[in-house]
C-alpha cells in the first residue's frame, strides 16, 4: 500500500486530528475530511503489522504518532522497496529494515519450467485444490509451521497479514493442494487466484519427507493448473536468505521483479 499521494512535507500536521475508532483502526481528519487511516493485523506468529494510508505526509506522521502512543512495540510493516517516499515516511516514525523479500514472476508453461505435472515421487499423489480434507490439512499446516519455527523461524516466510480468527492459519482450505502418501498428507501448496496475477503463497513439505521431489511435484501441479486456466505467470515471494527456494525458482525460469522490505519499530 502506498500511503502518500503527495510529498512527505505536505499538509499541516497541527491541523490533523487522529481518533482511534476501534481496537485495530485509527482515522485522521483534517477540515472535516478523512485524510488517512491506520490499521493493524496480527500475524499467526504473534507479530503485529501496521499499515497506514494517508493523503499527505502530515496525516501519515500524525497517524503513526497516535498508533505508537497507543500500542506497545515491536510493530512491523511492509513497504515496496521501489517506493522511497513511503520508506522515508516509515523511517520518520522510527521504523528500520528487518529483512527483505524478493518478488518473482514464475512462468506456468511446463515447456518453460521443465516440470511435468503428471510425475510424482513413488507413492505420492497430489490432491487438487478444493479436494483436501480440512482436518488433516490443518494438522499438516500446524506441523510444517512448527518445524519452520524450530529452525529458520516463521519470520523468514512471506508475511501473512490477512484478517483471520485468532489461531487460524488456514483461512480458506479450497486454496490448498496437498501431497498425499499412504500415512497421510505430507506437503502442501497454497495458490491465491488473484484476477490479475495468481500468487503462490506457500509451498511446504514435512521435514521427514523432504529431498524427494515432493515440493517440485506440488509446484508442477499448481503451475500446470494455472497454465491450463490461461494464466501465463504466477507471483511468488522468497526471503533473500532462502537460497534453496531462490535457486528452485531460478531453475523454473522465474525472474526477479521487485522487492519488499519488512520494517520494525522496536
Amino acid at each position: 500500500m502506498n500511503p502518500l499521494n503527495s510529498a512527505p512535507a505536505g499538509g499541516n500536521r497541527a491541523a490533523v486530528r487522529v481518533t482511534r475508532v476501534s481496537d485495530s483502526q485509527w482515522q485522521a481528519v483534517e477540515d472535516g475530511l478523512v485524510v488517512g487511516s491506520g490499521d493493524t493485523s496480527l500475524r499467526p506468529d504473534g507479530r503485529l503489522f501496521l499499515s497506514i494510508d494517508a493523503w499527505h505526509g502530515a496525516a501519515f506522521d500524525r497517524i503513526a504518532d497516535a498508533v505508537l502512543a497507543d500500542l506497545a512495540t515491536p510493530l512491523y510493516t511492509l513497504v515496496d522497496e521501489a517506493d522511497p517516499d513511503t520508506a522515508s515516511a516509515w523511517e520518520r516514525a522510527g521504523f528500520t529494515p528487518a529483512r527483505r523479500e524478493w518478488g518473482h514472476l514464475v512462468p506456468t508453461d511446463p515447456q518453460i519450467t521443465g516440470l511435468d505435472p503428471v510425475q510424482c515421487p513413488e507413492g505420492v499423489t497430489i490432491v487438487p485444490a478444493g479436494s483436501a480434507e480440512e482436518g488433516p490439512l490443518r494438522v499438516l499446516d500446524r506441523t510444517v509451521r512448527e518445524e519452520v519455527e524450530a529452525t529458520v523461524g516463521w519470520h523468514t516466510m512471506p508475511a501473512e497479514v490477512l484478517p483471520r480468527p485468532a489461531g487460524d492459519t488456514v483461512v480458506d482450505p479450497s486454496k490448498y493442494a496437498v501431497a498425499q502418501e499412504a500415512d497421510g498428507y505430507v506437503g502442501l501448496v497454497r495458490v491465491v487466484p488473484f484476477l490479475r496475477q495468481p500468487r503462490i503463497g506457500l509451498v511446504a513439505v514435512r521435514a521427514d519427507r523432504r529431498r524427494r521431489g515432493i515440493a517440485r511435484a506440488l509446484l508442477a501441479h499448481a503451475l500446470g493448473s494455472l497454465h491450463t486456466s490461461g494464466k501465463a505467470w504466477a507471483w511468488a515471494e522468497v526471503d533473500e536468505s532462502n537460497t534453496a527456494a531462490t535457486a528452485l525458482l531460478a531453475g523454473l525460469g522465474a525472474r526477479r521483479a521487485g522487492s519488499t522490505l519488512e520494517l520494525v519499530r522496536r
